[in-house]
């Protein structure tokens, strides 16, 4: 019998609403993980819709949750799962701004990244955890090296702006991962991949990548490369099968609405167990 691997998933609300936990259990389960979902938000919808109605659960509450699985001795967990990965900021049209308040950004790099395993900054985060900028894959990697020095030994960041050589269509992935081999020393490996854009905004994509991730990198510990192909073609097929229904729901020459463009999860349950490798990763 394989050994079970357990999985505490625990939702922030300062993402997009219930939909973290949504996007990260299904994928995990599917994968051969059992998970407890910890949700901090009770809502109607993600915030991704004009109006939602619900609750968000403060400290005390939530710390009330986790006190039930202690007392009854089911908090014993191979993994935990934010979606803090962290969720800070981001770049709209080449400017960047944060997501939350600009004094939490100490504790973030003072308390929540040194006791994480993987992180999964998009360039914004990145340079704000850093204190660097980003202008080449060079410096990317300057900056992953300072995360690494942070805590992490697996960072992925999950978009840039830098230049892809496959044109203004793509945007670029890089990851880098700190292993130790058995004599003791420390073995680096960094992977690029590029990554064709998509037309259209989705909710819960940065929770599903960060689902697969995790499953795959404990499935492939050794081989980053692997890890971050079988979790990108999954997000594309998952993607691309999700716009294709959104369009044949919203017809000819509408543009999709939020509800239209939910992400087709249970859909794509094969793609998710036994992705095709269509986004290949290039080893630096």
């Amino acid at each position: 019998m394989e050994e079970e691997c357990r999985v505490l998933s625990i939702q922030s609300h300062v993402v997009r609403g219930y939909v973290g936990n949504r996007a990260a259990t299904f994928p995990l389960q599917v994968l051969g993980f059992e998970i407890d979902a910890v949700n901090s938000v009770q809502f109607s919808n993600h915030t991704g819709y004009a109006h939602w109605k619900g609750q968000v659960l403060n400290s005390d509450e939530l710390q009330e949750l986790y006190e039930g699985l202690k007392l009854n001795n089911v908090n014993k967990y191979d993994y935990v799962l934010t979606v803090c990965d962290p969720v800070l900021g981001d770049k709209r049209d080449g400017e960047g701004s944060m997501y939350v308040p600009e004094d939490l950004l100490p504790v973030y790099k003072e308390k929540v990244v040194p006791v994480a395993d993987i992180i999964t900054p998009n360039q914004f985060e990145a340079e704000l955890l850093s204190g660097r900028k980003i202008h080449s894959q060079e410096e990317a990697l300057a900056v992953m090296d300072i995360l690494h020095s942070m805590g992490p030994d697996t960072v992925v960041i999950t978009s840039s702006d830098l230049p892809s050589p496959r044109g203004s269509d793509y945007l670029i992935v890089l990851g880098s991962q700190r292993r130790r081999s058995p004599d003791g020393s420390t073995v680096m490996e960094r992977i690029r991949m590029d990554i064709r854009k998509v037309d259209a905004v989705f909710v819960g994509t940065g929770d599903l990548f960060a689902a697969m991730l995790l499953a795959w990198t404990h499935k492939h510990p050794s081989n980053l490369k692997v890890a971050c192909e079988k979790t990108v073609s999954a997000m594309h097929h998952v993607l691309q099968r999700t716009i294709q229904c959104a369009k044949a729901q919203a017809g000819e020459g509408v543009r999709p609405s939020p509800m239209h463009l939910e992400l087709r999860m249970v859909q794509s349950k094969r793609d998710i167990e036994e992705p095709e490798i269509v986004v290949q990763a290039v080893v630096l």
